[in-house]
């Protein structure tokens, strides 16, 4: 009995503190600067593009070394029988023969029109290219937590608004109740209470439904565990307001001067001259130098078999020189599509530029439109707050409807929303804006 006793208040002991670790742990708070110095670290695209960057170091490595002489070891064993030559002494011999042979070979490219240094050039190109690839990876990595970061404040916002919506229509069905009671109203208005405070409790639910979505949308982003619990940090409620006199334009040409992805285009129309350069090069010879040394022991020859090796020990130097005559227009062909692809990269660096001038020109207009609606939508949540307000108080006179009343709610409800749709794009836009101008993104 005092096992049971002993073991019953272990139990208890650990179910305690699991219960009082669980409801005193507090997930993290993030603000938006924790949330991209973390993300570039740990997103996996990042860490792909980071992967790719290697890549291309290790071919341009591997291009430079292309310079380099190449240097092969060989060795053989070989036993003959009946009418054959000897592999040492090159004689025609009727007998059994076991024969060695070992040996260094080493070549090395003098001239291949150029192709070797214009690969290397090519290579180092593209390694250059791969750091602005990484670039872009991140500025996007960014981005996408800045929008994900400000829906998921305006998510939690919206939470707030659909609680304060449901005490107050749960209030307003207690005094239905009453009303009813007393027959001093109908039965219909009652239902409709209900049923609008049966509305916003639905609303409350998918509010919250949305918060926990764009939480996880910005875990995945983190790269975090879906067992690990964030909140977000909340912003400085004084927004920056667009400057007006700013010239898109200006904002544009600062763009091009440090996007990544212009860079990455400009490269990517050098990368295809070189290709040319190199197609260009199987018109031309290619002169190599070739060397070897080689030794080795037959044994039809009476002498041992380090004399042998020592006696047959030779060494070979040449030049070959390759004269491309004809290949059946292969090279022709390789002339021709680099020179359409050194046409595509141009068409491709130019829709580069129309899309970075499109998302300027989207964002300027965007922030001065929601800067405008922040005005006019804080002008109509004011006035629809009065009005609510006025209704409420009319409501418990008896001097106002239940149909009314709900009216009078939802249109205060839809101008905070509204005003809070405004307030979040305003501070995205003045945020990309600032993002196209080369300053940090921070709230």
């Amino acid at each position: 009995m005092k096992l049971y006793l002993i073991i019953a208040s272990l139990l208890f002991v650990q179910v305690t503190f699991a219960q009082e670790t669980s409801t005193t742990t507090t997930p993290k708070i993030w603000s938006l600067e924790d949330c991209i110095s973390y993300a570039l670290e740990n997103n996996i695209t990042v860490k792909e593009a980071v992967l790719n960057k290697n890549i291309a170091e290790v071919a341009y490595n591997k291009a430079k070394s292309s310079r380099l002489p190449n240097l092969f070891g060989s060795a053989s064993q070989n036993f003959s029988s009946g009418n054959s030559i000897d592999p040492i002494t090159s004689d025609y011999v009727t007998e059994q023969i076991n024969s060695t042979n070992v040996g260094i070979n080493s070549s090395i490219t003098l001239f291949q029109g150029n192709q070797v240094s214009n690969q290397i050039k090519q290579n180092k190109l593209l390694l250059e290219q791969s750091f602005f690839q990484e670039e872009i990876e991140k500025n996007n990595i960014v981005l996408n937590l800045l929008e994900t970061y400000l829906q998921t404040l305006y998510s939690k916002e919206s939470i707030v608004i659909a609680e304060n919506n449901l005490e107050a229509s749960e209030k307003e069905v207690l005094r239905a109740k009453d009303r009813l009671d007393a027959e001093t109203i109908a039965l219909s208005d009652y239902t409709e209470a209900q049923s609008q405070a049966a509305t916003n409790k639905y609303n409350l639910i998918t509010a919250k439904n949305n918060y926990q979505q764009y939480i996880i949308a910005l875990k995945q982003l983190l790269e975090l565990s879906p067992m690990e619990a964030i909140e977000i940090e909340t912003i400085n409620e004084n927004m920056d307001l667009v400057n007006l006199e700013l010239n898109k334009i200006d904002v544009y040409s600062k763009a091009l001067g440090f996007l990544p992805e212009i860079q990455a285009s400009n490269l990517n129309v050098a990368v295809n001259e070189k290709e040319l350069d190199i197609a260009k090069g199987d018109f031309l010879p290619t002169l190599s130098l070739t060397g070897s040394l080689g030794s080795g022991y037959t044994s039809i020859n009476n002498n041992t078999f380090s004399n042998q090796f020592d006696v047959n020990f030779n060494q070979r130097l040449g030049l070959s020189l390759n004269i491309p005559i004809f290949n059946r227009n292969q090279t022709k062909a390789a002339v021709q599509t680099a020179t359409i692809n050194i046409e595509k990269a141009e068409i491709q660096k130019q829709t580069t530029e129309k899309d970075v001038y499109k998302k300027v020109e989207t964002a300027y207009q965007n922030a001065v439109s929601a800067q405008e609606q922040v005005i006019a939508s804080e002008a109509s949540k004011t006035a629809s707050e009065q009005s609510y307000k006025l209704a409420q108080k009319k409501y418990e006179l008896g001097a106002l409807s239940t149909t009314d009343l709900v009216i009078s709610q939802n249109t205060y409800t839809n101008a905070q929303q509204n005003y809070l749709q405004a307030k979040y794009l305003n501070i995205l836009y003045h945020q990309l804006l600032q993002f196209y101008q080369g300053n940090d993104i921070k709230l």
